[in-house]
């Protein structure tokens, strides 16, 4: 895809009505690309998660959260791998990825801060093998399209405090999450997560927001 690309009408007018169409195109052309620079791969490999946006067949986009070990979204041939691991069953993002390709994705350093943007075509790996992603449902596959960095000075500064408990180990396991303890979803779980929420014990919608208030959710 060519630089170019990256404005339409509705870009340009708005672009026009505040006398930014030159700036527009002289910063598409100093950061915009379609390879990953070595810069861009440490980045990604550093990260231990983004943030995804999808389309929905309704046309609608919607965003999610994608979390894991620092480095578990790779590059492979210019294009990025990262799994799907174990979620509440809706597959929102994977579904609208299953049905329209088209996504982009945020690398976030809060600390730095710096980001830097993905657009591409993702398609589903349900068949590739998984055994350098542990506790992968399956895989995601993204070519890429453009690639850029965004200016910093709006990101704030956090610090990271921990990674979840939830990611999965090397070896694939991960604690049960939280709400799986509650009856209502009890009959919809695998038989697997079932024998592990009558072992630790069912728990009340009550408790369940109180641990997700102080952070154990």
């Amino acid at each position: 895809m060519r630089k170019e690309d990256l404005f339409s009408d509705c870009h340009r007018a708005i672009q026009d009505r505040y006398g930014q169409r030159a700036l527009a195109d002289r910063t598409a052309q100093a950061i915009v690309h379609t390879e990953f620079t070595e810069q861009d791969r440490n980045f990604i490999s550093e990260r231990d998660f983004f943030f995804l946006s999808s389309v929905a067949p309704d046309g609608h986009p919607t965003v999610s959260y994608k979390g894991g070990p620092p480095g578990f979204v790779r590059i492979e041939n210019n294009a990025l791998v990262f799994p799907c691991y174990d979620g509440n069953g809706m597959f929102l993002s994977m579904g609208n990825i299953a049905a329209d390709s088209k996504v982009g994705l945020l690398f976030m350093d809060f600390e730095r801060p710096r980001r830097l943007r993905v657009q591409g075509l993702a398609r589903l790996d349900e068949h590739g093998a998984r055994e350098s992603f542990p506790g992968a449902l399956f895989l995601v596959r993204v070519v890429a399209l453009q690639i850029f960095v965004n200016c910093p000075r709006y990101v704030h500064k956090y610090t990271r405090v921990e990674a979840s408990k939830y990611v999965p180990q090397k070896d694939g396991t991960a604690p049960l999450a939280q709400w799986k303890r509650l009856k209502i979803v009890h009959d919809t779980l695998s038989p697997e997560d079932r024998a592990k929420a009558e072992h630790q014990g069912f728990i009340s919608l009550e408790e369940y927001e109180a641990k997700v208030e102080s952070g154990d959710g």
